[in-house]
C-alpha cells in the first residue's frame, strides 16, 4: 500500500504577504504622486500670477532721469521717460505727489498731473497731447506751491522732499529730493 504523505507548504503564505505589501506600496505611491502633481500645478499658477503682476507693474512706470530747481519759490523741472518695457502711458492718468516739512516744521502735501509734460526733442515745447511714448524723454515743470508749499525756499537747504509718481493701472516711482542749494538749476536728485 502506498502511503500518502501530506506536506504542509508554507511558502504560499509568504507570497500573499508580499503581494499585500506590494499593493500598499502602489497605493502610497499613487497618493504621493497626486500630492506632487497638485503642488506642481499650484506653484505654476502662483508663478504665472506673479509674472503677470510684475509685467503690469513694470509696463506702466516712469523712470526719473533728473530733477532740478526751476523756480526756487514755486517749482522743479523733472526730466523723465517711461521705464524700459513700458507700454504707451496716458499722461492724464499719471500723477505726482510731494510731501515735505517746511522750515517751520509743518507737514506739507502737494499733488499734480503730468498733463503739461513736453517732449524734450520738441523745439516748440508744446504739451504732449495724448500719450507718453516709450523711448522718448519728457520734461515737466512740477508746481511745488499750489497751496501747500514744498518749494526749495520753503523747505530750506539740507532738507528732503519725498516724491511719488503714480501711473493708474501701473507702477509707482519713489524718489527723494535733496535740497543742497535753492538757486535755479541746482540738481536735487
Amino acid at each position: 500500500m502506498k502511503r500518502n504523505e501530506i506536506k504542509n507548504d508554507e511558502i504560499g503564505s509568504i507570497g500573499i504577504g508580499a503581494m499585500i505589501v506590494f499593493i500598499a506600496l502602489i497605493l502610497v505611491a499613487a497618493v504621493a504622486s497626486a500630492v506632487i502633481i497638485q503642488t506642481g500645478e499650484k506653484l505654476q499658477q502662483n508663478a504665472q500670477q506673479t509674472g503677470s503682476d510684475t509685467q503690469q507693474e513694470i509696463s506702466g512706470k516712469i523712470t526719473v532721469n533728473s530733477i532740478f530747481v526751476f523756480d526756487d519759490s514755486a517749482s522743479y523741472l523733472v526730466y523723465f521717460e517711461t521705464a524700459p518695457g513700458s507700454e504707451v502711458l496716458d499722461e492724464t492718468t499719471t500723477d505726482f505727489q510731494m510731501t515735505c516739512e517746511d522750515a517751520g516744521g509743518n507737514y506739507q502735501y502737494v499733488s499734480g498731473t503730468f498733463a503739461a509734460a513736453t517732449d524734450v526733442d520738441d523745439v516748440g515745447g508744446a504739451a504732449v497731447t495724448d500719450n507718453l511714448e516709450p523711448g522718448v524723454t519728457y520734461a515737466l515743470v512740477m508746481n511745488a506751491a499750489p497751496g501747500d508749499d514744498c518749494s526749495a525756499t520753503s523747505v530750506g537747504i539740507n532738507s528732503e522732499i519725498t516724491l511719488w509718481i503714480h501711473v493708474e493701472g501701473g507702477g509707482s516711482t519713489y524718489e527723494t529730493l535733496y535740497i543742497s542749494d535753492t538757486t535755479r538749476g541746482t540738481l536735487v536728485i
